[in-house]
Order: structure tokens, then sequence, then C-alpha cells
């Protein structure tokens, strides 16, 4: 009912709108033309006197024509002063018959016709308190923040809330409440790494990726409670990249990168930012289980040959298992590294494009790829 209501409300409205400036328009033309034709009739005035005066008339006529001039002036004074018009003749009533019918009617009519095509008025009204009653199953994600919110409204000290709606709030792209949520939840429930690193880096998304100065305070009370721990470490080496203290920021990135077994994708970023300093540094490979000590053993006691194929067999382990199950960067370089010692350059050109094709999807990967396969002489 009170959906029905406001539809009416704005059909009024938007009907009033069409006919009340055409109203409007009607009584100014009037009174422009009332005016009009006072000014003309002052000017018949002092013809009949300039006539009376030439001797063109006599008294009496220009008595006559006087006092109907007058009786004229004075209805058109009337009507441009009080907004009094003249009944328009047949065709302007006509016409603002079918301008009033249409805006009465086919508005209406057009905007309900457009709600029944386009709208959804079969759906029950969602006032939103229901909505935030809901089961958790059946809202949507900012039903849920808001939900939260209200919790936390009426009790600002659950620490708990706080903490979990912190990084909701960096989900939705909104940094700063994320940081101020975070800052909320240190309060009530105490500092740790991550709340401290994570309010950090909201800070920074909402700085633009400036490491502010409440930022750099957050990162360094992380890494005091875990000096081993990466991401508060990454910002710090950050903030002194931004702040062109070039020979610290390098020590800072070169030791970040010390923690690095290979593969992480921090760790290429790390490698990028010393190269925007002018530092080459090469991520290292992750550790690959290599032969058991009762493959070295039995391998010992074999002839070359027999060697030679146990070598291979492990080879085609490793490529039967990468062409079907993928694997890390740093396996296929390891079996790339095995087909240039075995010599077997057609095999490791098929490789390069299969490994290529693999890890396309990480630029970082297919660089270090390429650079093996320009050191093995396979490339360009």
């Amino acid at each position: 009912m009170t959906m029905w209501i406001a539809f009416s409300l704005l059909t009024v409205l938007a009907a009033l709108a069409v006919l009340v400036p055409l109203a409007r328009a009607g009584r100014v033309q009037a009174r422009a033309g009332a005016a009009h034709d006072a000014e003309v009739y002052k000017a018949q005035l002092g013809e009949v006197g300039r006539d009376l005066d030439r001797g063109l008339i006599s008294e009496e006529a220009a008595v006559a024509a006087r006092t109907e001039i007058a009786r004229r002036l004075i209805a058109a004074d009337q009507a441009a002063n009080q907004g009094e018009t003249a009944e328009p003749g047949n065709g302007g009533r006509l016409r603002l018959r079918v301008v009033r019918i249409l805006a009465i009617c086919v508005i209406p009519l057009a905007a309900i016709g457009a709600y029944l095509a386009f709208g959804s008025p079969d759906i029950p009204d969602q006032p939103l308190v229901a909505r935030l009653q809901a089961p958790a199953q059946d809202r949507s994600l900012p039903e849920l923040v808001a939900r939260v919110e209200q919790h936390l409204a009426k009790d600002p000290g659950d620490g708990r809330g706080w903490d979990v709606l912190a990084p909701v709030y960096m989900r939705l792209g909104r940094p700063g409440d994320a940081a101020a949520a975070y800052a909320a939840a240190i309060r009530l429930l105490g500092p740790d790494v991550r709340r401290e690193t994570d309010r950090g880096e909201a800070l920074v998304v909402a700085n633009n990726g400036i490491v502010s100065a409440e930022a750099h305070a957050a990162f360094e009370r992380a890494v005091k409670l875990d000096p081993e721990a990466v991401k508060p470490r990454f910002f710090l080496a950050l903030a002194l990249t931004q702040e062109n203290l070039r020979e610290a920021a390098v020590a800072a990135w070169q030791d970040l990168l010390k923690d690095a077994s290979g593969g992480e994708a921090w760790a290429e970023a790390v490698r990028m930012e010393l190269a925007k300093l002018g530092v080459e540094a090469q991520v290292p490979e992750s550790p690959l289980a290599g032969p058991s000590s009762e493959d070295v053993q039995a391998a010992e006691g074999m002839a070359a040959e027999d060697r030679g194929a146990m070598i291979r067999a492990m080879v085609d382990g490793l490529d039967a298992r990468l062409e079907a199950d993928g694997g890390s960067t740093g396996e296929w370089l390891q079996l790339m590294r095995a087909l240039a010692v075995l010599g077997d350059t057609d095999r490791l050109r098929q490789v390069i494009a299969r490994a290529g094709e693999a890890l396309k999807d990480d630029p970082a990967a297919v660089a270090r790829v390429k650079s093996l396969a320009r050191e093995l002489g396979q490339g360009s």
C-alpha cells in the first residue's frame, strides 16, 4: 500500500510539473498582450488630441472617441495588472485540453507500464530491520556489515566484532574504515603481529600507497613482536625506498630476500624493487627433492649405461608429472637443466615451450625460463 501511495504522489507531481508551467505560460502571454493593447490605446488617445488640434475632427467626435478608447484602456490595464485574460479561442482551448489530458492520463499510464515491464511488483517489501534479522546465509555482504555495524553501535567495546569487521572493510574497498576498526580491535584485544601489520597496510592503501608515519609506526610495532615477519618488513623497506634512502633500502630489501625459499610472490616483488634501485637479485629456487640414499647406493653399483638409464628414467618421471599435473617454476628449470646435461636438445626445446605455456600467467616465472634457456644456448 505504501508503494502505491508513493506512486500516486509521484504521478501527481509529474502532472503538475507539466500543467503548472503551461498555465503560467498562458497567463504570462495574456498579460503581455494586455500590456501591449494598453500602450496602443494610449497612443490612440494622443492621436485623437492631435487630430482635434489640427481641426480634422469635431469636439463631439473627439469626446466620443476618447470615451471609447478610455474604456478599452481601463479594461486592458486591469487585465495586465490583475492577470485577467479573455477566454482563448476554440483552437487554443482544444490544444490546452489535449495537453492536460495527455499530462493527466499518459504520464501515469506510461509510468505504470514501465514499472510492470522492468520492475518487480510481486516482490514483497524488504525493510532493513527484517533483512538484518534474517539468517546469515540469506544475507548479502553489505547487509552482514550493516548488522555488525548495528551491533557495534550498541556495544562498541566488542573487540572481536571490530577484529572481524576490519578485513571485511578492506574487501569492500574501505581502507580508512578498516584502519579505524583495526585500531579499535588493538585497543580492546591488545596488539599482535597480524593486527598491527594489517592496520598499517590499510593506512597505506588509504594513503594511495604511501607509507605514512602512522603506518610506519604500526609496522615497527609488528616487527618488534616478530622480527622474522615478512609483511611488515616489506612495507618498512618500501618506506625507505619512498624516502629516497637508497643504501638503507637496498640493505632492507636484500635482508628480506634472504628469507625467500623460491616461488613466493613477494620475493619477486622484492627483486623488482631492487631492480628499480639498480641492483640485480635472483630469487632462490625452491628446494627440490633429489634422489634418495637408496637411489644413490643403487647407482654406485651400476654400470655407466645402467646409471644413464636410471637418470633418464628419473627425468622422464619428472617430465611426465609436469605434463600431467604441472609444477613449480623450479621444477621446470630443473627439468631443463637435466635435459641440457643429457644433451637432448630437441626435447629441451619442447620443454621450454611447454614451460612458457604452463607459466604464462606468471610473467616473472616466464622471464626465468627464458633466462635459463639463453644460458643453455636455446634462447634468442
